[in-house]
């Protein structure tokens, strides 16, 4: 199972309107880094290096609303740090859902059952939760035990209150296709969470632990082996399939690093959530003033290993509308 065919209808009447309108760079969704502070330190991300004085900062509700509306995406992540400790982000969370957005709420679930009561069900509004492997792998990835635990309660409280709940998972070089089959298996089958989003680490510059990154030949490797004998068809993955055909070595894309943008306590950063050439005030500057045919593999050498779903999701999505074929497949798998 692919995209929800809600999610993929508001998508495709979206792209329809971008095509008639002339625009040839637009965004899909908008990742919302509304602070940068979290209560873990994970292995493989940076946010939390940043020093006390920008950790204290928060986006408001009106800056948060106001960047999603200037940029017209139809969906938005909100990531940060951890979003659950900001203390408007249910306000936030309704008030993009009041303006018709597709809300996905990220976060590592330490909070989750504590808050649970300060959000409602919505069609358009899942949380996300960081699930990084089974209980000795996830744990070790966030650096602290019984986060797995308390991930899996949360879920299990969130699915009991109506709500719908994805997962994201990073896989690195310490993975096998075992433990990738393992992890969407206990989260398909077991959990029964709505939806699954996997992705190849990305060597972020700032993450404490540098070495268990994926190349991009051991990626594929992974993944065509992990998803082999079809049981990618088995898992309910948020994703296209010609984004699940890229992470196996399939198919090849030109990076789509304006897909994805990113805004948050620095507004709206150059070129991608990822990586940090600059920031600009306003979307359309961002735009306007980023010199897009640097970055992708290739052509950065900081990209050289990178599959990540900002800059290649939606290269697939788009390379999907162009395709017919492309078009019904991903219809049949939502």
């Amino acid at each position: 199972m692919g995209v929800p065919l809600r999610q993929s209808l508001k998508i495709g009447s979206y792209l329809i309107r971008q095509k008639l309108a002339g625009r040839d760079k637009f965004p899909l969704i908008v990742e919302l880094e509304p602070l940068f502070a979290c209560n873990l330190e994970c292995n493989g991300c940076g946010k939390i290096q940043y020093p006390t004085e920008i950790l204290r900062k928060r986006l408001t509700v009106d800056q948060a609303v106001g960047a999603i509306e200037e940029s017209r995406a139809p969906m938005v992540s909100i990531a940060g740090g951890e979003p659950l400790l900001h203390p408007e982000i249910d306000k936030m969370t309704e008030a993009l859902l009041d303006r018709g957005r597709f809300v996905y709420l990220c976060t590592n679930a330490l909070l989750l059952q504590r808050k649970l009561d300060r959000f409602k069900p919505h069609p358009r509004f899942s949380w996300v939760v960081h699930i990084d492997g089974l209980k000795e792998r996830h744990d070790e990835s966030v650096s602290r035990e019984g986060t797995f635990d308390k991930a899996v309660a949360a879920i299990k409280s969130a699915k009991a209150k109506g709500f719908k709940v994805t997962t994201n998972t990073t896989f690195f070089n310490t993975d096998s296709p075992k433990t990738v089959r393992d992890v969407l298996d206990f989260l398909n089958d077991e959990l029964q969470v709505d939806q699954m989003m996997i992705s190849p680490g990305y060597a972020y510059e700032k993450a404490p632990d540098q070495v268990h990154f994926l190349s991009t030949k051991t990626s594929n490797d992974l993944f065509a082996e992990a998803f082999a004998e079809g049981r990618r068809k088995h898992w309910r993955l948020n994703h296209s399939p010609l984004f699940l055909d890229f992470l196996e070595g399939k198919v090849e894309f030109e990076c789509t690093p304006w897909g994805i943008p990113s805004y948050s306590v620095f507004g709206w950063q150059r070129p991608c959530y990822l990586m940090a050439d600059g920031y600009t005030e306003t979307y359309q500057e961002l735009l306007d003033s980023t010199d897009w045919s640097r970055y992708g593999r290739g052509k950065d050498p900081r990209c050289a290993n990178c599959m990540a779903h900002c800059g290649y999701e939606p290269s697939a999505v788009l390379a999907t509308t162009k395709s017919l074929r492309q078009s019904l497949r991903a219809a049949v798998s939502g």
